[in-house]
């Protein structure tokens, strides 16, 4: 879920990577052009580009196989692909970095299951997020200063969990795990969130609030959401991406991608 920060500047392809490099002057804060990805002569990406612009909160759907899972390895690193290009902001080229070192440049990943500290509070999970110098850290219970202790207050009232700050982590309900996966990641400061089926298994309620959340994070981050209900990536609003065998078959919002013929073929009318 959350990558190791690194220790200091770390050298990629021969460029120094440092915290605050990234180039956001443009529009456009990824860009994938081309890429391929095979697995045993199998193509799971086939010329995919896509590009998601700053603060943008984009929505990928896609019948099982279709690429979304690669598309989200190759941007984080746990994927190499066999060609084409992937940069974030106008600089960062993905496909030279490590994953840590991807995760420090400010993309992070949710996965489908919460991965939480269950064993400690929810204000400590919070406090262990933190994008720090782990080679000074602090003990878990050393005291924090003011500014820290705002910034994790803020994230608790956001994520809606500000009532259960001193609650253990594990008894949590789903939902609510959730939800603090996503404020740990918001405590590293991500310019890009990468959100895999994020409503699977919740309540109705949970789904509404987890819509509400998305919305007001859209214009501060750049979302993009994996998701197969229809329902919830309609309350979310925004553009859709369609994959389909590891390419875009379609782009657009909700209403117009649903009105597809293809798209209705491969992916809706299933």
């Amino acid at each position: 879920m959350i990558g190791e920060p690194l220790d200091g500047p770390t050298i990629s392809g021969g460029h120094m990577l440092v915290e605050g490099a990234l180039d956001l002057t443009h529009k456009v804060i990824l860009y994938l052009e081309d890429i391929t990805v095979s697995f045993d002569g199998f193509k799971a990406l086939n010329n995919l580009t896509l590009t998601i612009d700053a603060k943008e909160l984009r929505c990928i759907i896609g019948p099982n196989g279709a690429g979304k899972t690669t598309m989200m390895d190759v941007i984080t690193g746990k994927t190499r692909p066999d060609s084409g290009t992937a940069f974030f902001g106008q600089t960062l080229d993905l496909t030279r970095m490590s994953e840590p070192e991807i995760a420090r440049a400010g993309i992070g990943r949710k996965f489908q299951k919460p991965t939480i500290f269950e064993n400690h509070s929810v204000f400590e999970n919070l406090e262990l997020a933190m994008k720090t110098d782990k080679r000074v850290r602090r003990s878990l219970f050393a005291e924090i200063d003011d500014n820290t202790r705002d910034r994790i207050a803020d994230t608790l009232r956001l994520i809606r969990l500000d009532a259960h700050a001193e609650q253990l982590a594990g008894r949590l309900s789903h939902g609510q795990k959730q939800w603090l996966e996503i404020g740990m990641l918001l405590m590293q400061e991500p310019r890009l969130l990468l959100l895999d089926e994020p409503v699977a298994g919740m309540t109705d309620d949970e789904t509404e609030r987890t819509a509400e959340l998305f919305k007001s994070l859209a214009g501060k981050q750049s979302l993009v959401v994996v998701e197969h209900d229809m329902a919830f990536i309609e309350k979310l609003g925004g553009k859709v991406t369609v994959l389909h065998e590891g390419s875009v078959l379609a782009e657009g919002d909700l209403a117009t991608v649903q009105a597809n013929p293809q798209v209705i073929e491969v992916y809706l009318g299933r």
